[in-house]
């Protein structure tokens, strides 16, 4: 069996161009996230793979904190694969190679989130090469998209009652929703807000969000990392949707890939205007002027790998009309007894989020 060509890409338009031709369907593996990554203090390494008339990229990140030592690939690999046997041969060359990259690297695990369906045959593959299951999740394993080339009156007649309702609502009660920077993205400039303004006036309600949610909030800094990383390319942009006398109630930051927008990070305060139904609407349309073909809301309620608390949010998402994907579960090949500490500290971090 003739093993995969496995080479270093380093040009962001040859990456680029690979991951479009993938269809792009995770910001996780797009140059963006990597450079976001590079300026969190993460190694970065992106490579293709390449089997006959079969190509694929890879971008692997080195972790070293406090869940341990090891090399992660989220969303990946990417593979223009049909056939299981493919997919087999070209997921375990990567392995090999990042096998190597561990042992120079002294990591302890190599995690692999995959961005395959979670089928009985998909998580044999990863069985097969020596993976079990990771104890938690590090991002979206079940995800809700919509499709939105349709008309936007298809899309609305396509949505729960409810959801259409409130949307119709908010705008007859003023909300008054704004996009920074808007379509066309011909320049990453932002338009009558700074940069800065926009960070400021998101972080405000994200604390409030996450307080009142319960959940650990990233960091200010890790926010302006994120937006000015995909704002460098023209593919991110903040939504703001405000009641009567100027009220912030809803926030967001969407990035996009060539296909797809991904509703990434979100803030509300309780208010009894469904302003967040007209957040996302507008964020739809702004989405479909982008040229993207796809809406992603992220992550939703998956029983056992996510907080009970997600319930609520995904019923949201879902008002929206859709369907929902479903991702094999983070995987996990220890390498040595080092990853069971990792399996004890995140076994203890699940207990704590009631998973």
């Amino acid at each position: 069996m003739t093993n995969s060509k496995i080479t270093e890409i380093n040009e962001e338009g040859r990456w680029t161009l690979s991951f479009n031709s993938l269809k792009s369907p995770s910001f996780l593996q797009s140059w963006e996230w990597g450079e976001l990554q590079k300026r969190l203090g993460y190694s970065v390494i992106r490579v293709s793979i390449q089997r006959g008339g079969v190509t694929g990229i890879a971008q692997l990140i080195i972790i070293k904190g406090r869940r341990g030592n090891f090399l992660f690939v989220p969303h990946g690999p990417m593979l223009n694969a049909e056939s299981t046997d493919d997919i087999i041969q070209m997921t375990g060359d990567l392995v090999s190679y990042a096998e190597r990259v561990a042992k120079k690297e002294k990591l302890n695990f190599i995690r692999i989130a995959p961005i395959l369906e979670n089928t009985q045959e998909n998580r044999h593959i990863f069985t097969q090469l020596g993976f079990t299951a990771a104890p938690l999740y590090m991002h979206a394993e079940r995800v809700w998209q919509m499709a939105i080339s349709a008309d936007e009156e298809q899309l609305l007649k396509q949505m729960r009652k409810t959801t259409r309702y409130s949307i119709k609502h908010a705008e007859k009660l003023g909300v008054r929703v704004e996009i920074y920077p808007s379509a066309p993205a011909e320049a990453p400039l932002l338009s009558k807000k700074t940069e800065s303004q926009c960070i400021d006036e998101f972080w405000n309600i994200y604390q409030v969000t996450a307080k009142r949610e319960g959940f650990v909030p990233f960091s200010k800094s890790y926010l302006i990392n994120e937006f000015e990383s995909f704002n460098k390319t023209g593919s991110a942009f903040f939504v703001f949707a405000y009641e009567e006398g100027n009220r912030l109630t809803a926030a967001a930051l969407i990035v996009c890939t060539k296909s797809t927008a991904f509703y990434h990070q979100g803030a509300t305060l309780h208010s009894k205007v469904p302003s967040a139904y007209l957040l996302q609407w507008r964020s739809i349309q702004e989405a479909k002027k982008r040229g993207c073909k796809l809406y992603n809301f992220w992550g939703t309620y998956k029983k056992g790998r996510t907080p009970e608390s997600w319930k609520g949010l995904s019923l949201f998402k879902e008002g929206f009309g859709g369907f929902a994907t479903d991702y094999v579960e983070t995987q996990d090949k220890p390498l040595n007894f080092k990853y069971y500490w990792t399996v004890l500290y995140e076994t203890a971090l699940k207990m704590k989020r009631f998973l």
